[in-house]
């Protein structure tokens, strides 16, 4: 009975299939009928895995597993899991030739066959990599190599190693300390943060008054602006989004928008165009004027208010780019990057920011001339698309369209904390700005610009819904979001008594600091005097001072001839004019008329 039900098996697949489609077929061991040639090549085309069982050789693009006699895809070859009974798919040998070699960071432990698992999973009784060996050799000291990836504190135990931190500090990352911080633990105050004695006493900078009962700070002064780019014009509205109104009626492709608040100028561009324009909101046509020509795929625009400098970086070419507002010098600041698609600028500490999605997604920070690069998050980040500073705080936000949340991180990379999560308007954020005591963004999916607390994501308000109108970058007008403050040049980030003398543009970018008081500007002018070349705007100052300290040296000098040579009395001419006994009553004759007008006397030199 069993060879005719297969004989009728048979039948029932050269009758279903012509001659010309190929002959002979596989049957399947659930009726269904392959062509011969699918059959041991990795691929489940029955349905039930029956053309890939009992095979003596595998066509190419498969792998054998020898124990089982069975063929799977090469794609599954090295990738984690066990498709064949005995690992055989996952053993040192097969994966040598075939996976590359994995990366672990000072976190992770890196298993024989190269993949990385946390350290704390090893020596815990269980084995998490395929070939067992984080359970090897658990009598060594983990704590002498590499101090067990821990940033501080190593402690050996019976099995394995634990990660500790000095007073004052706490644990993150299981292997990473950093410094307790009760105000942003408790993140109630919208800025300073005082004696911590049980509970924050909150206060507020400059500008801003502290709302009686809260922690919040209230701008003082002018009314604070939403301004957004859409593909229909430049949008504005006030906080609230109560009013609304349009600067520019041109339609573009929308794209991230800046602006320079001391002259009241906008700076927008689109990705898919290569210019960027600058408009000034005082003008009464509003006219948009091309400030540079820079490349297309422009992602993320941010204005250095201290130097006048504006920042950009562009997904064609991969770069982070720098160009004066006042003039058309620019160039790449930092390249090399994968997908660059914002960034931000603190220039009263010299701090420039990027945020990267792609393979690797991460946010950096550098000097403001590119040097001293950091990574300030490289771990539970998907897609970070826009970035924004919340200056008075000195903490840094970001926004993540692939895992749908906002938070916010410390200049150097501690006391990292998620804001807002999904809530229904996080689907596709594009621009990111933080004022006061909240949060607001833009959000295309939605075509609405939202806000929420900026501590926790709470009060959601939707401020505006634009319809059809989709929004782009979002920028916020007030003069308290970019104070006046002397400036942080170089390296080292001295900061400057006057301003700094941009020399970004050079072969070797620099900030040098132009005021004479700075301990190291006879420094600096010995090194441009040894190799780097003196930026071109500390010639003039450098040749004023040269003419100044020669006319004071000349008047030294006349002085001691005269008080050498001079009759020793006193004369009083021409009202306020007195020539003492220090003084050649030759020199009168050179002196100016002094005329006394409404009915007075006129005076001569004599």
């Amino acid at each position: 009975m069993e060879n005719l039900g297969a004989l009728l098996l048979l039948l029932t697949c050269v009758s279903r299939f012509p001659l010309t489609e190929g002959f002979p077929k596989f049957v399947c061991n659930n009726g269904r009928c392959v062509p011969v040639n699918q059959r041991c090549d990795g691929v489940d085309h029955c349905g039930d895995g029956s053309d890939e069982i009992s095979c003596l050789n595998c066509t190419s693009g498969s792998f054998h597993c020898v124990a089982a006699s069975h063929c799977v895809s090469a794609r599954s070859i090295c990738d984690g899991k066990l498709d064949c009974s005995d690992g055989a798919d996952e053993q040192l040998d097969a994966c040598a030739s075939l996976s590359k070699p994995q990366t672990c960071t000072r976190s992770e432990f890196r298993c024989a066959n190269g993949h990385c698992v946390p350290n704390s999973w090893r020596c815990d009784h269980s084995p998490d990599c395929e070939d067992r060996s984080d359970e090897e050799n658990c009598d060594q000291n983990e704590c002498e190599i590499d101090n067990g990836g821990c940033s501080h504190m190593c402690i050996d135990l019976p099995f394995g190693f634990m990660c500790d931190c000095p007073s004052g500090m706490r644990l993150v990352t299981d292997t990473h300390c950093e410094d307790v911080d009760h105000c942003l633990d408790l993140d109630v105050c919208d800025q300073i943060c005082g004696s911590f004695d049980g509970s924050p006493a909150c206060e507020c900078q400059d500008g801003y008054e502290l709302t009686a009962g809260t922690g919040q700070c209230k701008a003082t002064g002018a009314v604070g602006h939403v301004v957004v780019s859409t593909h229909e014009g430049v949008k504005w509205m006030d906080l609230s989004g109560s009013e609304q109104g349009n600067i520019t009626y041109k339609r573009v492709s929308q794209g991230p928008v800046t602006a320079l608040n001391a002259n009241n100028t906008l700076y927008w561009t689109s990705p898919e165009n290569d210019v960027i324009y600058r408009m000034s909101l005082d003008a009464s046509d509003h006219r948009p004027a091309v400030l540079l020509k820079a490349s297309i795929g422009v992602r993320g625009l941010a204005v250095d208010w201290i130097h006048e400098l504006l920042y950009w970086v562009s997904t064609s070419t991969h770069a982070l780019h720098v160009a004066s507002l006042n003039d058309s010098k620019q160039r790449q600041l930092v390249s090399g990057l994968s997908r660059p698609t914002a960034v931000a600028v603190q220039p009263l500490l010299g701090y420039l920011f990027w945020a990267e999605s792609g393979a690797s997604p991460r946010i950096e920070r550098v000097s403001l001339d590119g040097t001293s690069r950091i990574s300030l998050i490289n771990s539970s980040i998907r897609s970070p698309v826009a970035i924004s500073i919340d200056l008075p705080r000195g903490l840094l936000y970001w926004a993540d369209s692939g895992l749908r949340t906002i938070s916010r991180v410390a200049f150097d990379g501690q006391h990292r904390k998620m804001v807002v999560e999904s809530n229904g308007y996080l689907d596709q954020p594009f621009g990111l700005a933080v004022f006061e005591s909240r949060v607001y963004w833009s959000d295309q999916f939605t075509k609405s610009i939202c806000s929420a607390d900026k501590h926790n994501g709470n009060m959601l308000q939707v401020s505006q819904r634009l319809g059809a109108v989709s929004p782009a970058g979002l920028v916020i007008l007030q003069p308290l979001l970019q104070p006046a403050g002397h400036a942080a040049c170089g390296i080292s980030g001295e900061v400057c008594l006057s301003v700094c003398v941009t020399d970004l543009f050079s072969e070797k970018p620099q900030l040098i600091c132009s005021d004479p008081q700075q301990t190291n500007f006879g420094k600096d002018l010995l090194q441009s005097g040894t190799g780097t070349p003196l930026p071109d705007s500390a010639f003039p100052w450098i040749l004023s001072l040269t003419v100044i300290i020669s006319l004071l040296l000349v008047g030294v000098v006349l002085w001691w001839q005269r008080s050498e040579f001079g009759a020793p009395r006193s004369l009083s001419l021409l009202g306020d004019v007195t020539l003492k006994e220090s003084q050649d009553p030759l020199l009168l004759s050179k002196l100016p008329v002094v005329h006394e007008h409404k009915g007075g006397t006129q005076n001569g030199s004599t």
